[in-house]
């Protein structure tokens, strides 16, 4: 290690010293972050299955909570939860709902999609438990947790008032959402690997989208409202995106378009484009801060309240 950090001060021209001390600053935020965990929390279940999330809290909090969707290839495990992709939130006084789902295809994705509605509609309940303000509720994701996060911005929607559980009374809608490289329009994959060449489903997910996707007709109807551009209104909270130009599975097309489309409204919206970005890469931690930073902009200052 020593060897290393010698190189890497020669090469960049620093004294070693101040190499270990920024090396030792940047664990320090990232992954000694303080938080108080309450793991295994059943928000609701799906064909005898508990549908569970994780809570981090922090030890000052703000009282803005941000929902993790932890999925990708819309698949989602406890081993998938990483605390360093979500510390900013946390070192900002976000509580933080790490949200797993049951993983396609046990699971279709059209459920998985209703699952998340069900888990705001569980935060947004318990929100005084938690010291949260269950009007200031944001999402984060990415891929498919990215996809996940604009359904929700896009199709939350009031709760039932006559519904015999008191949680699905509750509103699915949040007020934030910050993302990266999501699927925004199944009906349209571009350049896609993904991409079957006939307008059917992604090539790899078929299964996942259950009986309504083997039949072209079925679908169309399916691919449309499992799809978030189709669903853009000027309710839609502030948004952020950010994606490579060089991403192959879901091309940047993917979030321009979407954000062509979203721009016909008076909406808060940004897009970021990582030059030579494919699906992910090494310096996202920092588009973690800049989501963090959007957050604090516009759910703290409640521009996004529904």
């Amino acid at each position: 290690m020593t060897g290393f950090w010698k190189k890497l001060a020669i090469w960049l021209g620093l004294p070693i010293g101040v190499l270990l001390l920024a090396g030792a600053v940047c664990y320090w935020y990232w992954f000694l972050v303080p938080s108080e965990l309450r793991s295994e929390i059943r928000y609701g279940t799906r064909d005898g299955k508990p549908l569970l999330l994780d809570v981090f809290q922090p030890p000052k909090a703000n009282g803005a909570g941000v929902l993790m969707m932890v999925s990708g290839g819309w698949k989602s495990g406890a081993g998938s939860v990483r605390p360093w992709l979500f510390a900013p939130f946390l070192r900002r006084g976000y509580t933080v709902f790490a949200v797993r789902h049951i993983s396609q295809p046990e699971c279709t994705i059209s459920g998985i999609v209703e699952d998340m509605h069900r888990a705001v509609r569980y935060v947004r309940y318990h929100a005084a438990e938690y010291g949260v303000d269950g009007k200031k509720l944001g999402v984060i994701g990415g891929s498919s947790g990215g996809h996940l996060s604009l359904m929700l911005g896009t199709c939350g929607a009031a709760g039932d008032p006559a519904a015999e559980d008191p949680v699905d009374r509750e509103s699915s809608a949040v007020q934030c959402v910050a993302c990266f490289y999501p699927p925004t329009d199944l009906l349209d994959l571009g350049q896609s690997t993904e991409n079957p060449g006939d307008g059917g489903p992604p090539k790899s997910f078929v299964a996942g989208f259950g009986p309504r996707a083997k039949t072209m007709a079925e679908w169309k109807v399916l691919g449309r409202e499992l799809s978030p551009i189709y669903h853009i209104s000027p309710q839609m909270p502030p948004t952020f995106i950010v994606h490579g130009d060089a991403d192959t599975l879901v091309p940047l097309d993917q979030s321009q378009r979407f954000m062509k489309e979203a721009k016909k409204y008076d909406l808060k919206l940004r897009l970021d484009v990582e030059p030579g970005g494919g699906h992910g890469w090494p310096t996202m931690m920092l588009d973690i801060v800049n989501f963090a930073r959007w957050f604090d902009e516009h759910l703290l200052a409640g521009d996004g309240t529904r």
